[in-house]
């Protein structure tokens, strides 16, 4: 792409309706890829995926698609699903008369959003790694569940549940990483000290976890590449 190689790219994690925040990340001449979630539990979840959607039509940027945007797609689709606040609060945003026809072009932007990407040395996915990325296109995110597909909007889970609710998750999958390769993701808030949390595995390659609580108390995350 030719602002890729004009002006870098710039990594964008989970923005959940942060819309203030996702304003100042934008506002760059670097190709912008964010990383998924960009809806629920923020103020303007509507707002974000107006942006978005701006991004995209003036190909200044693209999302990888996020668990909570491919939940947002399935129930745009009418698929009964569980109750979820979250939610239900993101389609009453984008269903009011001021975004009259957003729901409509937020699907279509969901179904053809990939699930990960690759360019160079450096991997774009939303909750983790799985060596299938390193050989096939992404698949489609609203399609059927495949190892990878779930890898990629899950990461990697025990089947357990934590005391907050949500699944335990492991990292093993940063093990397999080939070295030389970079793996930005979302998803995952693994942070301590508000600054994007890397790791490196037994192979050599490096996780980048940029998911920093946007929209859940924390605040958004954006990292500058000038050669992926």
């Amino acid at each position: 792409m030719t602002r890729i190689r004009e002006h870098g790219i710039r990594v964008v994690g989970d923005v959940h309706g942060d819309l203030n925040a996702f304003r100042h990340a934008t506002a760059t001449e670097r190709f912008v890829i964010q990383l998924g979630d960009l809806v629920d539990h923020g103020p303007d979840s509507a707002g974000v995926m107006e942006l978005m959607l701006d991004l995209l039509e003036q190909q200044r940027g693209l999302f990888i698609l996020g668990n909570h945007d491919r939940k947002l797609g399935r129930a745009l689709e009418g698929r009964r699903l569980r109750r979820d606040p979250p939610l239900e609060e993101t389609l009453r945003q984008i269903s009011l008369p001021e975004y009259e026809g957003l729901p409509e072009r937020i699907y279509r932007a969901i179904d053809q959003a990939p699930t990960w990407l690759r360019i160079g040395r450096s991997l774009f996915v939303h909750g983790g790694f799985h060596t299938a990325m390193l050989s096939h296109s992404s698949v489609p995110g609203l399609g059927e569940m495949s190892a990878p597909l779930s890898r990629a909007l899950f990461g990697e889970t025990t089947g357990r549940m934590q005391p907050d609710g949500y699944p335990e998750r492991r990292l093993t999958w940063i093990n397999r990483i080939p070295e030389g390769m970079t793996v930005y993701v979302g998803h995952d808030r693994r942070s301590t000290d508000g600054r994007p949390w890397r790791r490196t595995g037994r192979l050599g390659g490096t996780a980048v976890f940029t998911d920093l609580g946007a929209g859940k108390g924390g605040h958004l995350a954006w990292i500058d590449l000038n050669e992926p």
